[in-house]
Protein backbone atom coordinates (compact mmCIF):
# COMPACT_ATOMS: atom_id res chain seq x y z
CA UNK A 1 0.00 0.00 0.00
CA UNK A 2 1.31 3.24 -0.51
CA UNK A 3 2.32 5.89 1.95
CA UNK A 4 -0.52 7.66 3.80
CA UNK A 5 -1.01 11.49 2.49
CA UNK A 6 -2.67 12.12 6.05
CA UNK A 7 -1.72 10.49 9.51
CA UNK A 8 -2.96 11.21 12.92
CA UNK A 9 -1.04 9.20 15.62
CA UNK A 10 -2.11 9.54 19.70
CA UNK A 11 -3.14 12.60 18.74
CA UNK A 12 -5.18 14.89 21.97
CA UNK A 13 -6.34 17.97 21.92
CA UNK A 14 -7.15 20.07 25.12
CA UNK A 15 -8.48 23.62 25.04
CA UNK A 16 -8.51 25.86 28.36
CA UNK A 17 -11.80 27.64 28.69
CA UNK A 18 -12.18 30.62 30.73
CA UNK A 19 -15.42 31.81 32.59
CA UNK A 20 -14.73 35.60 30.80
CA UNK A 21 -12.35 37.67 29.34
CA UNK A 22 -10.75 38.98 32.57
CA UNK A 23 -10.11 35.60 33.63
CA UNK A 24 -8.23 34.74 30.23
CA UNK A 25 -6.18 37.75 31.11
CA UNK A 26 -5.08 36.63 34.45
CA UNK A 27 -4.09 33.52 33.30
CA UNK A 28 -1.59 35.37 30.98
CA UNK A 29 0.32 35.78 34.26
CA UNK A 30 -1.05 33.21 36.95
CA UNK A 31 -2.19 29.79 36.83
CA UNK A 32 -6.01 30.15 37.08
CA UNK A 33 -7.70 27.55 39.18
CA UNK A 34 -11.22 27.96 37.40
CA UNK A 35 -10.45 27.41 34.24
CA UNK A 36 -11.53 24.33 32.84
CA UNK A 37 -10.01 21.92 30.47
CA UNK A 38 -11.69 20.41 27.29
CA UNK A 39 -10.38 17.47 25.44
CA UNK A 40 -11.60 18.27 21.93
CA UNK A 41 -9.75 14.94 20.67
CA UNK A 42 -8.55 11.99 22.70
CA UNK A 43 -5.79 9.56 21.68
CA UNK A 44 -7.04 9.67 18.10
CA UNK A 45 -5.35 7.83 15.35
CA UNK A 46 -6.04 7.09 11.77
CA UNK A 47 -4.35 7.00 8.05
CA UNK A 48 -5.79 8.28 5.13
CA UNK A 49 -3.89 7.52 1.84
CA UNK A 50 -4.05 9.35 -1.53
CA UNK A 51 -7.27 9.22 -3.31
CA UNK A 52 -9.68 8.44 -0.66
CA UNK A 53 -12.20 9.69 0.17
CA UNK A 54 -13.37 9.66 3.63
CA UNK A 55 -16.61 11.20 5.47
CA UNK A 56 -16.40 12.52 9.18
CA UNK A 57 -19.34 12.25 10.83
CA UNK A 58 -20.93 12.43 14.57
CA UNK A 59 -22.80 14.86 16.34
CA UNK A 60 -22.07 18.69 17.21
CA UNK A 61 -18.87 19.09 19.69
CA UNK A 62 -17.37 15.39 18.10
CA UNK A 63 -13.94 16.47 17.56
CA UNK A 64 -15.21 16.55 13.31
CA UNK A 65 -13.93 20.07 12.85
CA UNK A 66 -11.46 19.89 15.13
CA UNK A 67 -9.55 17.22 12.93
CA UNK A 68 -10.06 19.53 9.90
CA UNK A 69 -8.27 22.43 11.88
CA UNK A 70 -5.10 19.94 12.44
CA UNK A 71 -5.69 18.94 8.77
CA UNK A 72 -5.14 22.75 7.36
CA UNK A 73 -3.05 23.32 9.64
CA UNK A 74 -4.83 26.04 12.09
CA UNK A 75 -4.89 23.79 15.14
CA UNK A 76 -1.77 21.55 16.71
CA UNK A 77 -1.87 18.70 18.56
CA UNK A 78 -1.88 18.99 22.71
CA UNK A 79 -0.26 15.63 22.33
CA UNK A 80 0.48 13.32 19.27
CA UNK A 81 1.69 13.58 15.89
CA UNK A 82 -0.34 15.42 12.43
CA UNK A 83 1.29 14.66 8.83
CA UNK A 84 0.09 15.86 6.28
CA UNK A 85 1.74 15.71 2.96
CA UNK A 86 0.95 17.98 -0.50
CA UNK A 87 -1.61 20.87 -1.22
CA UNK A 88 -4.49 21.55 1.18
CA UNK A 89 -7.40 23.11 0.03
CA UNK A 90 -10.05 23.82 2.39
CA UNK A 91 -13.59 24.46 2.30
CA UNK A 92 -14.36 25.47 5.30
CA UNK A 93 -14.41 29.50 6.18
CA UNK A 94 -15.06 30.23 2.38
CA UNK A 95 -14.42 34.13 2.47
CA UNK A 96 -11.77 33.96 5.00
CA UNK A 97 -8.44 35.97 4.05
CA UNK A 98 -10.57 38.17 1.18
CA UNK A 99 -8.88 41.90 1.10
CA UNK A 100 -12.85 43.82 0.96
CA UNK A 101 -10.75 46.17 -0.98
CA UNK A 102 -9.15 44.21 -3.66
CA UNK A 103 -11.09 43.16 -6.64
CA UNK A 104 -12.31 39.61 -6.88
CA UNK A 105 -9.84 38.71 -9.44
CA UNK A 106 -6.92 40.70 -7.50
CA UNK A 107 -8.44 38.23 -4.63
CA UNK A 108 -7.56 34.77 -7.07
CA UNK A 109 -3.99 36.01 -7.05
CA UNK A 110 -4.14 36.85 -3.00
CA UNK A 111 -5.66 33.14 -2.05
CA UNK A 112 -3.51 31.77 -4.58
CA UNK A 113 -0.04 33.63 -2.95
CA UNK A 114 -1.01 32.64 0.79
CA UNK A 115 -1.78 28.75 -0.67
CA UNK A 116 1.94 28.63 -2.05
CA UNK A 117 1.22 29.08 -5.57
CA UNK A 118 3.16 30.88 -8.42
CA UNK A 119 2.07 33.54 -10.38
CA UNK A 120 2.67 31.23 -13.22
CA UNK A 121 0.49 28.51 -12.07
CA UNK A 122 -2.30 31.16 -10.73
CA UNK A 123 -2.56 32.47 -14.07
CA UNK A 124 -2.89 29.07 -15.73
CA UNK A 125 -6.11 28.46 -13.56
CA UNK A 126 -7.40 32.17 -13.32
CA UNK A 127 -9.81 31.77 -16.42
CA UNK A 128 -11.17 28.34 -14.79
CA UNK A 129 -12.46 29.88 -11.38
CA UNK A 130 -13.42 33.01 -13.29
CA UNK A 131 -15.71 30.91 -15.45
CA UNK A 132 -17.08 28.74 -12.71
CA UNK A 133 -17.95 31.50 -9.91
CA UNK A 134 -20.15 32.94 -12.16
CA UNK A 135 -19.50 36.21 -11.12
CA UNK A 136 -19.75 38.71 -14.46
CA UNK A 137 -18.14 41.93 -14.40
CA UNK A 138 -18.23 41.93 -10.67
CA UNK A 139 -15.09 39.79 -11.00
CA UNK A 140 -13.37 43.36 -11.52
CA UNK A 141 -15.19 44.92 -8.70
CA UNK A 142 -13.91 45.65 -5.03
CA UNK A 143 -14.74 42.42 -2.93
CA UNK A 144 -16.37 44.74 -0.46
CA UNK A 145 -19.24 45.40 -3.14
CA UNK A 146 -20.06 41.78 -3.07
CA UNK A 147 -22.92 39.94 -1.29
CA UNK A 148 -22.15 37.44 1.15
CA UNK A 149 -23.67 34.90 -1.29
CA UNK A 150 -20.65 36.31 -4.31
CA UNK A 151 -17.96 35.98 -1.71
CA UNK A 152 -18.58 32.53 -1.15
CA UNK A 153 -18.87 31.66 -4.72
CA UNK A 154 -15.52 32.75 -5.41
CA UNK A 155 -13.90 31.75 -2.53
CA UNK A 156 -15.31 27.69 -3.18
CA UNK A 157 -14.46 28.50 -7.28
CA UNK A 158 -10.56 29.38 -5.80
CA UNK A 159 -10.19 26.20 -3.41
CA UNK A 160 -12.09 23.86 -5.85
CA UNK A 161 -9.75 24.93 -9.12
CA UNK A 162 -6.26 25.37 -7.39
CA UNK A 163 -5.75 21.39 -8.28
CA UNK A 164 -4.98 20.98 -4.50
CA UNK A 165 -3.58 16.98 -3.19
CA UNK A 166 -6.48 17.30 -0.12
CA UNK A 167 -9.33 18.97 -0.51
CA UNK A 168 -11.29 19.93 3.18
CA UNK A 169 -14.85 20.04 3.25
CA UNK A 170 -17.19 20.93 6.26
CA UNK A 171 -21.00 21.17 5.11
CA UNK A 172 -19.80 23.71 2.13
CA UNK A 173 -22.42 23.12 -0.35
CA UNK A 174 -25.08 25.46 0.25
CA UNK A 175 -23.72 28.30 -2.16
CA UNK A 176 -25.88 30.17 -4.22
CA UNK A 177 -28.89 28.58 -5.65
CA UNK A 178 -29.87 25.07 -6.63
CA UNK A 179 -28.46 25.21 -9.99
CA UNK A 180 -24.88 26.55 -8.80
CA UNK A 181 -25.18 24.07 -5.48
CA UNK A 182 -25.80 21.56 -8.09
CA UNK A 183 -22.77 22.16 -9.94
CA UNK A 184 -20.62 22.52 -6.56
CA UNK A 185 -21.64 19.09 -5.72
CA UNK A 186 -20.52 17.42 -9.49
CA UNK A 187 -17.13 19.54 -9.13
CA UNK A 188 -16.31 17.62 -6.43
CA UNK A 189 -17.81 14.51 -7.34
CA UNK A 190 -15.05 15.23 -10.54
CA UNK A 191 -12.80 15.68 -8.11
CA UNK A 192 -12.55 12.91 -6.04
CA UNK A 193 -12.60 10.72 -9.40
CA UNK A 194 -9.09 12.70 -10.43
CA UNK A 195 -8.08 11.15 -7.80
CA UNK A 196 -7.58 14.35 -5.19
CA UNK A 197 -8.43 12.99 -1.58
CA UNK A 198 -11.17 14.17 0.28
CA UNK A 199 -12.07 14.53 3.51
CA UNK A 200 -15.82 15.77 3.94
CA UNK A 201 -18.00 16.32 7.39
CA UNK A 202 -21.58 16.29 6.71
CA UNK A 203 -24.63 15.52 9.14
CA UNK A 204 -26.49 14.00 6.11
CA UNK A 205 -26.20 10.06 5.14
CA UNK A 206 -27.20 10.91 1.45
CA UNK A 207 -24.24 12.65 0.84
CA UNK A 208 -21.85 10.84 2.65
CA UNK A 209 -22.60 7.53 0.71
CA UNK A 210 -22.89 9.65 -2.11
CA UNK A 211 -19.23 11.40 -1.98
CA UNK A 212 -16.91 8.99 0.18
CA UNK A 213 -15.78 5.37 -0.07
CA UNK A 214 -14.87 5.27 4.06
CA UNK A 215 -16.64 6.83 6.91
CA UNK A 216 -14.61 7.84 10.59
CA UNK A 217 -17.36 7.95 13.52
CA UNK A 218 -16.44 10.25 16.33
CA UNK A 219 -17.98 11.18 19.46
CA UNK A 220 -17.13 13.24 21.80
CA UNK A 221 -13.90 13.48 20.70
CA UNK A 222 -12.83 9.61 20.39
CA UNK A 223 -12.50 7.62 17.52
CA UNK A 224 -15.77 5.21 17.99
CA UNK A 225 -15.43 3.10 14.49
CA UNK A 226 -13.41 3.62 10.95
CA UNK A 227 -14.54 1.69 8.05
CA UNK A 228 -17.04 1.08 5.41
CA UNK A 229 -19.56 4.21 5.08
CA UNK A 230 -22.63 1.94 5.51
CA UNK A 231 -21.56 -0.15 8.82
CA UNK A 232 -20.13 3.26 10.20
CA UNK A 233 -23.50 5.27 9.70
CA UNK A 234 -24.89 2.58 11.23
CA UNK A 235 -22.92 2.13 14.11
CA UNK A 236 -23.80 6.20 14.05
CA UNK A 237 -27.80 5.65 13.76
CA UNK A 238 -27.56 2.86 16.52
CA UNK A 239 -25.93 5.31 19.15
CA UNK A 240 -28.53 7.64 18.29
CA UNK A 241 -30.89 5.21 18.79
CA UNK A 242 -29.55 4.43 22.17
CA UNK A 243 -29.64 8.17 23.36
CA UNK A 244 -33.31 8.08 22.52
Amino acid sequence: MSTPIITFKNVTKEYTLYKNDQERFKALFFKSKKAKINRALKDVSFDIYPGESVGLIGDNGAGKSTILKHITGVAFPTEGEVEVHGKVAALLELTAGFSMEMTGRENIYLKGYILGLTDKEIKRIEEKIVEFAELGDYIDQPVRTYSSGMKMRLGFAINVNIEPDVLVIDEALSVGDATFKKKCKQKIADTIKSGVTVLYVSHSAESVRELCTRAIYMKKGQLIFDGSVDEALKVYQEDKTKKK
